[in-house]
């Protein structure tokens, strides 16, 4: 009676479930398949072509040794390495190894004294070679990011940190000045500006110079990363939550260098009054047409990313007709063995003689007479009302 319930014989019920598990498996490989065959058609063309080069070189190897020795097969495996995913790589080797054993048949022992034998240090150049290329090809895929289009990626990352650092254009009778210079000549920085015009009638400007902790690529990402968070929060909320949002933004990050410094311009382009609101940032530097000297504007405010809660004391003033005001991260004014004070003077003394001949360019020749050759990423934003 059990076995009439279960529907038959227990080895019927066997068989069943092992079809059905047969099935299972045969369906995913071939999703599996489907999948990969659906896949970027210049990984199929460099992998037959490839592989069509294997035998080629065995053959040259067998009939012309001398000239085409058996370490010749070095060459698609490197290429293999650096073009395909790590499937196609197997099949590769695979068909690398084919090739050395038929060679090895073909042309005899290793230490007959003729020449193009396979020896015991040609399989461990080419396997050791192999090795190596598995290795950086797992690598790659788990990154997920093609050898031949990393570059471009890199680069579209860059220009989309550019896009992101433009000041909107401003009514008449306003001008801005931005310049970012990445350490060591590198493409990526740590030090970022987003801006926007908000407020009734797009009347007023918000602007974050920021400088993320770090540098090159791994700051450059941090950067893009916050320069598109900082941009969505500009404008979205009151000028006095953007940092304390911002700061609760790295907190959730939980990066182990999770912190920055910011500084927060909120100008009133009908007036010209504006408060600064920093976290940790070097104070904002204002030039009086009316007397020709440098005044500082220091906030106060703890870094960004540190702890929860901080809070934000803003400094007001007002930009009269003539005035410049400007803003820079440390990499403009700090150096070994010099004080950061100095560093702020020298560079509000060149930015007296630049601005008084033109303010078009002003940015990028104060990187060049201050701060041309430093191992920090350096932003500088300049604003000068007529």
């Amino acid at each position: 009676m059990a076995r009439r319930e279960t529907g038959g014989h227990p080895d019927d019920t066997r068989t069943v479930r092992l079809r059905r598990a047969q099935r299972r498996a045969w369906r995913r490989v071939r999703r599996a398949a489907v999948d990969y065959f659906r896949g970027d058609g210049a990984d199929w063309i460099a992998f037959a072509a490839l592989l069509l080069v294997v035998p080629l070189l065995a053959l040259a190897t067998i009939t012309l040794p001398v000239w085409f020795p058996p370490t010749a097969l070095v060459l698609p495996v490197i290429s293999g390495a650096l073009l395909l995913r790590p499937s196609s790589l197997v099949l590769l080797y695979a068909a690398a190894a084919a090739a050395l054993a038929a060679e090895s048949v073909l042309l005899g022992p290793y230490d007959s004294g003729w020449p193009g034998r396979v020896t015991p240090g040609c399989v461990l150049t080419v396997g050791a070679v192999g090795a190596v290329g598995l290795v950086l090809a797992q690598f790659r895929n788990r990154v997920g990011v093609p050898w031949r289009r990393g570059g471009s990626m890199l680069f579209d990352l860059r220009e989309r940190l550019k896009v992101q650092s433009r000041i909107p254009s401003l009514p008449a009778g306003w001008h801005a000045e931005m310049a970012l210079r990445p350490a060591g000549g590198q493409s990526f920085s740590g030090d970022f500006v987003v801006a926007a015009r908000t407020g009734t009638g797009k009347r007023v400007l918000e602007a974050v110079l920021a400088d993320v902790s770090g540098k090159g690529m791994d700051a450059g990402s941090r950067a893009l990363l916050l320069s598109g968070a900082f941009g969505g929060l500009l404008g979205s909320l009151p000028p006095h939550d953007f940092l304390p949002a911002a700061n609760g933004y790295l907190l959730r990050q939980g990066w182990e260098e999770g912190f920055a410094s910011a500084v927060h311009l909120v100008l009133d382009l009908d007036t010209g009054e504006y408060e600064l609101l920093s976290a940790g940032h070097l104070p904002g530097m204002q030039r009086v047409n009316g007397t020709g000297r440098w005044a500082t504007k220091e906030a106060e405010g703890p870094l960004l990313g540190i702890y929860d809660g901080a809070k934000f004391e803003g400094v007001r003033g007002v930009l009269g007709h003539g005035d410049v005001l400007m803003l820079c991260t440390d990499g403009m004014v700090e150096a070994p063995g010099r004080d950061l004070s100095e560093g702020m003077d020298r560079l509000m003394g060149e930015a007296d003689r630049l601005i008084g001949t033109t303010f078009s360019g002003s940015a990028w020749r104060l990187i060049e007479r201050v701060a041309k050759d430093r191992s920090d990423d350096r932003a500088l934003l300049l604003l000068w009302r007529e």
